[in-house]
Protein backbone atom coordinates (compact mmCIF):
# COMPACT_ATOMS: atom_id res chain seq x y z
CA UNK A 1 0.00 0.00 0.00
CA UNK A 2 2.88 2.38 0.79
CA UNK A 3 4.13 2.22 -2.81
CA UNK A 4 0.97 3.87 -4.12
CA UNK A 5 0.84 6.67 -1.55
CA UNK A 6 2.91 9.84 -1.12
CA UNK A 7 5.23 9.97 1.86
CA UNK A 8 4.69 11.98 5.03
CA UNK A 9 7.68 14.25 5.65
CA UNK A 10 8.30 15.75 9.07
CA UNK A 11 11.06 18.30 9.68
CA UNK A 12 11.97 18.29 13.37
CA UNK A 13 15.14 20.36 13.12
CA UNK A 14 14.34 24.05 13.40
CA UNK A 15 10.75 25.09 12.78
CA UNK A 16 8.50 22.04 12.62
CA UNK A 17 7.07 21.45 9.13
CA UNK A 18 4.84 18.54 8.11
CA UNK A 19 4.19 17.73 4.45
CA UNK A 20 2.06 14.97 2.92
CA UNK A 21 3.25 14.57 -0.65
CA UNK A 22 3.43 18.17 -1.86
CA UNK A 23 0.74 19.37 0.52
CA UNK A 24 1.84 21.16 3.72
CA UNK A 25 -0.15 20.24 6.83
CA UNK A 26 -0.66 23.30 9.07
CA UNK A 27 -0.76 22.94 12.82
CA UNK A 28 -3.78 25.22 12.94
CA UNK A 29 -3.26 27.09 16.21
CA UNK A 30 -0.48 29.39 17.31
CA UNK A 31 0.01 27.58 20.62
CA UNK A 32 1.22 23.97 20.67
CA UNK A 33 -1.45 21.51 21.82
CA UNK A 34 -1.09 18.17 23.62
CA UNK A 35 -2.29 16.41 20.46
CA UNK A 36 0.58 17.94 18.47
CA UNK A 37 3.03 16.96 21.20
CA UNK A 38 1.72 13.39 21.09
CA UNK A 39 2.19 13.33 17.31
CA UNK A 40 5.83 14.38 17.59
CA UNK A 41 6.55 11.78 20.27
CA UNK A 42 4.88 8.97 18.33
CA UNK A 43 6.63 9.88 15.07
CA UNK A 44 10.04 10.16 16.69
CA UNK A 45 9.73 6.86 18.56
CA UNK A 46 8.53 5.08 15.41
CA UNK A 47 7.93 1.33 15.36
CA UNK A 48 9.85 0.80 18.60
CA UNK A 49 7.11 2.68 20.41
CA UNK A 50 7.05 4.22 23.86
CA UNK A 51 5.80 2.86 27.19
CA UNK A 52 2.54 4.33 28.51
CA UNK A 53 4.14 5.58 31.76
CA UNK A 54 6.94 7.30 29.85
CA UNK A 55 4.45 8.83 27.45
CA UNK A 56 2.35 10.18 30.33
CA UNK A 57 5.48 11.62 31.95
CA UNK A 58 6.60 13.33 28.73
CA UNK A 59 3.17 14.78 28.02
CA UNK A 60 2.05 15.87 31.47
CA UNK A 61 5.33 16.05 33.41
CA UNK A 62 4.44 17.88 36.64
CA UNK A 63 0.95 19.08 35.69
CA UNK A 64 -0.76 16.78 38.19
CA UNK A 65 -3.62 15.65 35.91
CA UNK A 66 -6.01 13.47 37.93
CA UNK A 67 -6.98 10.99 35.20
CA UNK A 68 -3.99 11.24 32.87
CA UNK A 69 -4.41 7.72 31.48
CA UNK A 70 -7.96 8.43 30.33
CA UNK A 71 -6.86 11.82 28.92
CA UNK A 72 -4.20 9.99 26.92
CA UNK A 73 -6.79 7.66 25.35
CA UNK A 74 -8.97 10.61 24.40
CA UNK A 75 -5.95 12.45 23.00
CA UNK A 76 -4.90 9.44 20.91
CA UNK A 77 -8.41 9.33 19.40
CA UNK A 78 -8.24 13.05 18.59
CA UNK A 79 -4.86 12.60 16.96
CA UNK A 80 -6.19 9.90 14.64
CA UNK A 81 -9.04 12.25 13.69
CA UNK A 82 -6.57 15.05 12.92
CA UNK A 83 -4.51 12.70 10.76
CA UNK A 84 -7.57 11.75 8.72
CA UNK A 85 -8.62 15.41 8.40
CA UNK A 86 -5.16 16.17 6.96
CA UNK A 87 -5.97 13.90 4.01
CA UNK A 88 -4.12 10.71 4.98
CA UNK A 89 -5.83 7.37 4.25
CA UNK A 90 -8.12 5.75 6.79
CA UNK A 91 -6.11 3.51 9.09
CA UNK A 92 -5.65 2.52 12.73
CA UNK A 93 -2.60 4.78 13.29
CA UNK A 94 -2.00 4.24 17.00
CA UNK A 95 -1.50 0.70 18.27
CA UNK A 96 -1.38 -0.12 21.98
CA UNK A 97 0.05 -3.50 22.96
CA UNK A 98 1.26 -4.56 26.40
CA UNK A 99 1.38 -0.94 27.55
CA UNK A 100 3.47 0.18 24.53
CA UNK A 101 2.15 2.89 22.20
CA UNK A 102 3.32 2.53 18.59
CA UNK A 103 2.65 4.53 15.42
CA UNK A 104 1.40 2.38 12.55
CA UNK A 105 1.33 4.14 9.19
CA UNK A 106 0.24 2.99 5.72
CA UNK A 107 2.40 5.76 4.23
CA UNK A 108 6.17 6.04 4.35
CA UNK A 109 7.50 8.38 7.05
CA UNK A 110 10.51 10.60 6.29
CA UNK A 111 11.64 12.26 9.53
CA UNK A 112 14.83 14.33 9.31
CA UNK A 113 15.90 13.71 12.92
CA UNK A 114 15.47 9.94 12.54
CA UNK A 115 17.37 9.87 9.24
CA UNK A 116 20.06 12.05 10.89
CA UNK A 117 20.59 9.45 13.62
CA UNK A 118 20.55 6.56 11.15
CA UNK A 119 23.23 8.18 8.96
CA UNK A 120 25.50 8.81 11.93
CA UNK A 121 25.00 5.25 13.22
CA UNK A 122 25.96 3.88 9.78
CA UNK A 123 28.95 6.21 9.60
CA UNK A 124 30.22 4.90 12.93
CA UNK A 125 30.10 1.35 11.62
CA UNK A 126 31.92 1.95 8.33
CA UNK A 127 35.71 1.81 8.09
CA UNK A 128 35.95 3.41 4.64
CA UNK A 129 36.61 7.13 5.20
CA UNK A 130 35.06 8.33 1.95
CA UNK A 131 31.80 6.51 2.68
CA UNK A 132 31.87 7.81 6.26
CA UNK A 133 32.25 11.36 4.98
CA UNK A 134 29.29 10.87 2.62
CA UNK A 135 27.05 9.66 5.45
CA UNK A 136 28.12 12.42 7.83
CA UNK A 137 27.68 15.04 5.09
CA UNK A 138 24.10 13.86 4.55
CA UNK A 139 23.48 13.95 8.31
CA UNK A 140 24.91 17.45 8.85
CA UNK A 141 22.93 18.88 5.94
CA UNK A 142 19.72 17.65 7.59
CA UNK A 143 20.52 19.51 10.81
CA UNK A 144 18.88 22.88 10.12
CA UNK A 145 18.18 24.08 13.65
CA UNK A 146 17.49 23.05 17.24
CA UNK A 147 15.52 19.82 17.66
CA UNK A 148 11.77 20.57 17.86
CA UNK A 149 12.35 24.20 18.82
CA UNK A 150 8.58 24.82 18.84
CA UNK A 151 8.26 22.18 21.60
CA UNK A 152 11.10 23.36 23.85
CA UNK A 153 8.82 23.48 26.91
CA UNK A 154 9.03 19.66 27.10
CA UNK A 155 11.88 18.25 29.15
CA UNK A 156 12.49 15.22 26.91
CA UNK A 157 12.86 17.55 23.90
CA UNK A 158 15.57 19.57 25.67
CA UNK A 159 17.46 16.41 26.71
CA UNK A 160 17.21 14.80 23.29
CA UNK A 161 18.08 18.11 21.63
CA UNK A 162 21.29 18.33 23.66
CA UNK A 163 22.21 14.77 22.65
CA UNK A 164 21.56 15.44 18.98
CA UNK A 165 23.56 18.68 19.10
CA UNK A 166 26.52 16.74 20.49
CA UNK A 167 26.22 14.22 17.65
CA UNK A 168 26.09 17.10 15.17
CA UNK A 169 29.18 18.77 16.62
CA UNK A 170 31.18 15.51 16.67
CA UNK A 171 30.15 14.80 13.06
CA UNK A 172 31.10 18.31 11.96
CA UNK A 173 34.53 18.13 13.63
CA UNK A 174 35.36 14.85 11.91
CA UNK A 175 33.90 15.89 8.56
CA UNK A 176 35.65 19.27 8.47
CA UNK A 177 38.96 17.64 9.35
CA UNK A 178 38.56 15.08 6.56
CA UNK A 179 37.52 17.67 3.97
CA UNK A 180 40.47 19.90 4.88
CA UNK A 181 42.78 16.94 4.23
CA UNK A 182 41.17 16.65 0.78
CA UNK A 183 41.54 20.42 0.32
CA UNK A 184 37.77 20.68 -0.18
CA UNK A 185 37.74 24.09 1.49
CA UNK A 186 34.58 25.37 -0.20
CA UNK A 187 32.59 22.44 1.19
CA UNK A 188 33.92 23.16 4.69
CA UNK A 189 33.01 26.84 4.35
CA UNK A 190 29.50 25.94 3.18
CA UNK A 191 28.92 23.53 6.09
CA UNK A 192 30.33 25.94 8.68
CA UNK A 193 28.28 28.85 7.34
CA UNK A 194 25.17 26.73 7.94
CA UNK A 195 26.41 25.92 11.45
CA UNK A 196 27.00 29.64 12.12
CA UNK A 197 23.36 30.40 11.32
CA UNK A 198 22.19 27.82 13.86
CA UNK A 199 24.81 28.47 16.56
CA UNK A 200 26.32 31.92 15.89
CA UNK A 201 28.16 31.98 19.24
CA UNK A 202 29.87 28.57 18.95
CA UNK A 203 32.60 30.09 16.75
CA UNK A 204 32.36 27.85 13.72
CA UNK A 205 33.64 31.05 12.11
CA UNK A 206 37.15 29.99 13.17
CA UNK A 207 36.94 27.02 10.80
CA UNK A 208 35.76 29.36 8.03
CA UNK A 209 38.77 31.61 8.68
CA UNK A 210 41.16 28.65 8.47
CA UNK A 211 39.74 27.67 5.09
CA UNK A 212 39.92 31.21 3.73
CA UNK A 213 43.56 31.44 4.84
CA UNK A 214 44.38 28.05 3.30
CA UNK A 215 43.00 29.42 0.00
CA UNK A 216 44.98 32.65 0.31
CA UNK A 217 41.77 34.68 0.75
CA UNK A 218 43.17 36.75 3.62
CA UNK A 219 40.80 39.70 3.25
CA UNK A 220 37.81 37.34 3.45
CA UNK A 221 39.32 35.77 6.57
CA UNK A 222 39.79 39.18 8.15
CA UNK A 223 36.18 40.19 7.39
CA UNK A 224 34.97 36.94 8.95
CA UNK A 225 36.92 37.75 12.11
CA UNK A 226 35.60 41.33 12.34
CA UNK A 227 31.99 40.22 11.77
CA UNK A 228 32.34 37.59 14.51
CA UNK A 229 34.01 40.02 16.89
CA UNK A 230 31.20 42.54 16.39
CA UNK A 231 28.55 39.85 16.96
CA UNK A 232 30.11 38.57 20.19
CA UNK A 233 30.63 42.04 21.65
CA UNK A 234 27.18 43.36 20.72
CA UNK A 235 25.21 40.30 21.79
CA UNK A 236 27.26 38.81 24.65
CA UNK A 237 29.70 41.54 25.65
CA UNK A 238 32.69 39.18 25.19
CA UNK A 239 35.69 39.06 22.87
CA UNK A 240 36.58 36.18 20.49
CA UNK A 241 38.24 33.01 21.78
CA UNK A 242 41.98 32.37 21.97
CA UNK A 243 41.71 30.23 18.85
CA UNK A 244 40.32 33.12 16.80
CA UNK A 245 42.83 35.57 18.26
CA UNK A 246 45.67 33.24 17.21
CA UNK A 247 44.21 33.10 13.71
CA UNK A 248 44.03 36.90 13.67
CA UNK A 249 47.69 37.13 14.65
CA UNK A 250 48.68 34.72 11.88
CA UNK A 251 46.48 36.67 9.48
CA UNK A 252 48.18 39.96 10.32
CA UNK A 253 51.58 38.40 9.60
CA UNK A 254 50.34 37.29 6.18
CA UNK A 255 48.74 40.63 5.36
CA UNK A 256 51.74 42.65 6.48
CA UNK A 257 53.95 40.93 3.90
CA UNK A 258 51.97 42.28 0.91
CA UNK A 259 52.76 45.91 -0.08
CA UNK A 260 49.70 48.07 -0.87
CA UNK A 261 49.63 51.55 -2.43
CA UNK A 262 48.44 54.51 -0.34
CA UNK A 263 45.37 55.16 -2.54
CA UNK A 264 44.11 51.60 -1.97
CA UNK A 265 44.79 51.87 1.76
CA UNK A 266 42.82 55.13 1.89
CA UNK A 267 39.86 53.53 0.14
CA UNK A 268 39.91 50.57 2.52
CA UNK A 269 39.93 52.89 5.53
CA UNK A 270 36.77 54.68 4.41
CA UNK A 271 33.34 53.70 5.67
CA UNK A 272 31.68 51.42 3.13
CA UNK A 273 28.50 53.51 3.17
CA UNK A 274 27.30 56.83 4.53
CA UNK A 275 25.31 56.18 7.70
CA UNK A 276 23.55 58.78 9.83
CA UNK A 277 23.91 58.85 13.59
CA UNK A 278 26.74 57.97 15.96
CA UNK A 279 29.60 55.64 15.05
CA UNK A 280 29.47 52.22 16.73
CA UNK A 281 32.69 50.27 17.23
CA UNK A 282 33.90 47.26 19.22
CA UNK A 283 35.17 47.75 22.77
CA UNK A 284 38.87 47.31 21.82
CA UNK A 285 38.45 49.92 19.05
CA UNK A 286 36.64 52.27 21.44
CA UNK A 287 39.48 51.91 23.94
CA UNK A 288 42.00 52.88 21.24
CA UNK A 289 39.92 55.88 20.20
CA UNK A 290 39.59 57.08 23.81
CA UNK A 291 43.35 56.87 24.37
CA UNK A 292 44.04 58.65 21.10
CA UNK A 293 41.56 61.41 22.02
CA UNK A 294 43.40 61.93 25.32
CA UNK A 295 46.68 62.35 23.43
CA UNK A 296 45.15 64.81 20.97
CA UNK A 297 43.81 66.89 23.86
CA UNK A 298 47.28 67.27 25.36
CA UNK A 299 48.11 69.45 22.37
CA UNK A 300 44.68 70.83 21.39
CA UNK A 301 42.42 71.07 24.47
CA UNK A 302 38.69 70.78 23.86
CA UNK A 303 35.59 69.82 25.83
CA UNK A 304 34.86 66.10 25.74
CA UNK A 305 32.75 63.83 27.95
CA UNK A 306 32.61 60.09 28.50
CA UNK A 307 29.13 58.82 29.40
CA UNK A 308 28.12 55.45 30.83
CA UNK A 309 24.55 54.25 30.25
CA UNK A 310 23.42 51.33 32.44
CA UNK A 311 20.15 49.39 32.08
CA UNK A 312 18.77 48.97 35.60
CA UNK A 313 15.83 46.99 37.00
CA UNK A 314 12.96 48.22 39.16
CA UNK A 315 15.14 47.92 42.28
CA UNK A 316 17.84 50.24 40.89
CA UNK A 317 20.39 47.48 40.21
CA UNK A 318 21.92 46.58 36.83
CA UNK A 319 19.51 44.40 34.86
CA UNK A 320 20.72 40.77 34.81
CA UNK A 321 17.80 38.99 33.14
CA UNK A 322 19.36 37.70 29.91
CA UNK A 323 16.03 37.50 28.06
CA UNK A 324 15.07 41.09 28.90
CA UNK A 325 18.58 42.36 28.12
CA UNK A 326 18.55 40.56 24.78
CA UNK A 327 15.44 42.52 23.78
CA UNK A 328 16.19 45.87 25.38
CA UNK A 329 19.90 46.22 24.57
CA UNK A 330 19.30 45.71 20.84
CA UNK A 331 16.73 48.52 20.75
CA UNK A 332 18.84 50.76 23.01
CA UNK A 333 21.72 50.33 20.57
CA UNK A 334 19.46 51.67 17.81
CA UNK A 335 18.14 54.53 19.97
CA UNK A 336 21.66 55.68 20.94
CA UNK A 337 22.84 55.57 17.33
CA UNK A 338 19.89 57.61 16.07
CA UNK A 339 20.01 60.14 18.91
CA UNK A 340 23.67 61.19 18.64
CA UNK A 341 25.80 63.06 16.10
CA UNK A 342 27.98 61.42 13.45
CA UNK A 343 31.07 62.57 15.32
CA UNK A 344 30.01 60.75 18.52
CA UNK A 345 31.19 57.21 19.24
CA UNK A 346 29.66 54.45 21.32
CA UNK A 347 30.24 50.81 22.22
CA UNK A 348 28.72 48.06 24.33
CA UNK A 349 30.83 47.73 27.48
CA UNK A 350 28.91 44.85 29.11
CA UNK A 351 25.56 43.09 28.58
CA UNK A 352 23.80 45.93 30.47
CA UNK A 353 26.06 48.92 29.73
CA UNK A 354 26.96 51.23 26.84
CA UNK A 355 29.85 53.75 26.72
CA UNK A 356 29.52 57.00 24.75
CA UNK A 357 32.30 59.44 23.79
CA UNK A 358 31.05 63.01 23.13
CA UNK A 359 33.63 65.38 21.59
CA UNK A 360 32.87 69.09 21.94
CA UNK A 361 30.33 68.42 24.72
CA UNK A 362 29.79 69.99 28.14
CA UNK A 363 27.61 69.12 31.15
CA UNK A 364 24.52 70.60 29.53
CA UNK A 365 25.10 68.48 26.44
CA UNK A 366 25.25 65.34 28.61
CA UNK A 367 21.91 66.25 30.16
CA UNK A 368 20.37 66.73 26.70
CA UNK A 369 21.73 63.35 25.56
CA UNK A 370 20.37 61.66 28.68
CA UNK A 371 16.89 63.17 28.27
CA UNK A 372 16.67 62.48 24.55
CA UNK A 373 17.68 58.81 24.77
CA UNK A 374 15.80 58.09 28.01
CA UNK A 375 12.56 59.58 26.68
CA UNK A 376 12.60 57.40 23.58
CA UNK A 377 13.64 54.37 25.62
CA UNK A 378 10.77 54.78 28.12
CA UNK A 379 8.31 55.07 25.26
CA UNK A 380 9.45 51.75 23.82
CA UNK A 381 9.70 49.68 27.01
CA UNK A 382 7.10 50.71 29.56
CA UNK A 383 6.24 47.09 30.38
CA UNK A 384 9.73 45.89 31.31
CA UNK A 385 10.14 48.01 34.48
CA UNK A 386 13.65 48.82 33.36
CA UNK A 387 15.17 52.28 33.18
CA UNK A 388 18.48 53.91 32.36
CA UNK A 389 21.10 55.21 34.76
CA UNK A 390 23.60 57.74 33.45
CA UNK A 391 27.10 58.69 34.65
CA UNK A 392 29.37 61.25 32.99
CA UNK A 393 33.05 62.10 33.26
CA UNK A 394 35.04 64.93 31.63
CA UNK A 395 37.86 63.65 29.42
CA UNK A 396 41.22 65.43 29.63
CA UNK A 397 44.66 64.91 28.16
CA UNK A 398 47.35 63.42 30.41
CA UNK A 399 44.72 61.42 32.36
CA UNK A 400 44.94 61.79 36.14
CA UNK A 401 45.20 58.90 38.65
CA UNK A 402 42.01 56.91 39.23
CA UNK A 403 41.72 57.93 42.89
CA UNK A 404 41.47 61.58 41.84
CA UNK A 405 39.42 61.02 38.70
CA UNK A 406 36.73 59.13 40.60
CA UNK A 407 35.87 62.30 42.54
CA UNK A 408 34.79 64.06 39.33
CA UNK A 409 32.27 61.44 38.13
CA UNK A 410 28.75 62.83 38.34
CA UNK A 411 25.30 61.27 37.97
CA UNK A 412 23.46 62.93 35.08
Amino acid sequence: MKKNLPSLRICMFGKTVITYGNKPIPFGKKSITKVQKLLMIMCYCGVEGIARNKLLEDLYEREGVLDAANNLRVMAHRLEQKILEAGLPKHDYIKVEDGIYRLSSPVELEIDAVIFKENIAQAEQTKERKEKSRLLMAACELYRGEFLEDFSDMEWVLLEGARLKKLYEESMFWLCGYLKEQEAYEEVIRLCKLACKIYPFDEWQACVMECYMAQGRFQDAYREYKDTERLLIEELGVTPSKRMLKLLEALRERLSGTPIFIDEIRERLKETESVDGAYYCSLPSFRDEYRFACRIMERSPMDMYLMLCTIINENGYPQEDAVILGIIAKKLHSVIKQSLRRCDTFTRFSPSQFLILLPGADKDSCTVVNERISKQFRGEYKTYRSSLQWDAFPVEGNEEPAENAGKRVWRV
